[in-house]
Formats: C-alpha cells, structure tokens, sequence
C-alpha cells in the first residue's frame, strides 16, 4: 500500500499547518492532501480550525492557491487562514525591493508638488506649507517639515516620520491623521524629532533618540538608528 509523504499535517494550538512538499507533481499532492485532510477533519468535527498551507520551494499560480483553499474549503470544519512560498515572481520581488528600499531625494516640496515613494524617503530639503511627500514606509527629512507628511502609506502602522524642524500642518501614518499645534514658538531651540504611533494607536511626537527603544528594527545597520 502506498505511504503518502507529500503532505504533513502539524496541529498547533492555533490550528493546522500543512507543509506541502514541493519535488512531485501537482496533481499528485492535490490528491494526497484531500484525503489526508478528510481523515483529519472527522477528528476535528467539533470546531472551526484554521489551516496555514506552506509549500515550501513551489511556485503557485492564483488559480491553484484557490483550488488548494476549495480543497480545504470541502472540509466542513476547515478554513485556509494563510498560504505561504519562498518563491516569488520576478515582479513580486521588485515590487518587494521598492517598498523596503530608501529613496534619496535632495530638493525643496514646495505648495502644491507632491512626492511620493513606494518604500522609505529621505528628503534632503525643506516641505512648505501646502506642500506634501507620502511614503510606504518611513520618512526622513533632513529639513524643516511645514507641510503635510503621510508614512506607512500602505497600512504600516509601525512607520516614522522623523523631521529636523517639526512643523507639519498635518502628520498621517498609516490610516491616523493629527494635526500639529496651531502655535510655535519661534525662539525656542528645537532638536530633531519623530512621530510615531503610540500604544493607544494616537500619533506621538517626541525626541528622535526614542526611536531606538520604539523601533529597534526600523534600520538594518548594525547598531540602530
């Protein structure tokens, strides 16, 4: 009798993984893995359990991640929670470089322009008033910022928005917007400083150094921010 192997199925306390193997066919392993979860969803009859699906080194299409979600779907106690590859197309993974890259960008945003970058930016120069940069992750601004400033432009609720002179007429990261204090005072001596959403999902400002305890992971550099 034939040994099924190409499909191992995990219980975790959150659910199932199922770690699908990705050296024989497709058909093949859409086969073994009806069956094995046929005889794992009648143990489990009592409860809803989500499924992650991982399948290693294989490449699936959109159409075969939906016929692997119906798979699982036919089981009356089972849903796919997530499926995971280590293999992408050649446009996911330049998708994927742009928005972890930095953008360097040496010029001054003035009323009305704005500039926008798919990963962080680093802005060498002032944003006025009227004038707005946007960003899917972080933004640096080694200026004053005076206008507006969206980070985390995609839902990252963990980008900064770190300005020389803070001044914005409006801060936004990710879906939180605040607006800055209708009054500064021009003498007072002022150090670089970032915003950031805090733990009750308010947009903070504060001194640039809380970075390195807030977001320890915010650069790849050896060291921290």
């Amino acid at each position: 009798m034939k040994k099924f192997q190409s499909v191992t199925i995990k219980g975790t306390k959150d659910g199932l993984i199922l770690y699908l193997d990705d050296s024989c066919s497709y058909e093949e392993l859409k086969k073994e893995l009806d069956i094995k979860l046929a005889e794992s969803s009648r143990s489990r009859e009592d409860r809803l359990t989500p499924v992650k699906v991982d399948v290693g080194n294989r490449y699936l299409t959109k159409d075969q991640e939906e016929e692997l979600q119906e798979i699982v779907r036919q089981k009356k106690n089972l849903y796919v929670d997530s499926i995971s590859s280590n293999v992408i197309t050649k446009e996911e993974a330049e998708k994927l470089k742009k928005e972890i890259e930095i953008v360097s960008i040496a010029k001054i945003i003035r009323s009305g322009q704005v500039l926008e970058v798919p990963g962080d930016l680093l802005l060498v120069g002032d944003v006025n008033p009227g004038g707005t940069v946007i960003a899917g992750g972080n933004i640096y601004i080694m200026g004053a910022l005076k206008g507006v400033a969206h980070a985390g432009f995609y839902g990252n609720k963990e980008a900064i928005v770190a300005a020389s002179i803070m001044k914005p007429s409006q801060l936004r990261i990710a879906s939180f917007i605040t607006r800055a204090p209708d009054q500064y005072q021009e003498n007072e001596k002022r150090e670089m400083e970032c915003a950031y959403i805090n733990d009750e999902d308010q947009i903070t400002v504060d001194r640039l150094q809380v970075l390195m305890r807030l977001r320890p992971n915010i650069t790849r550099m050896e060291g921290g921010l």
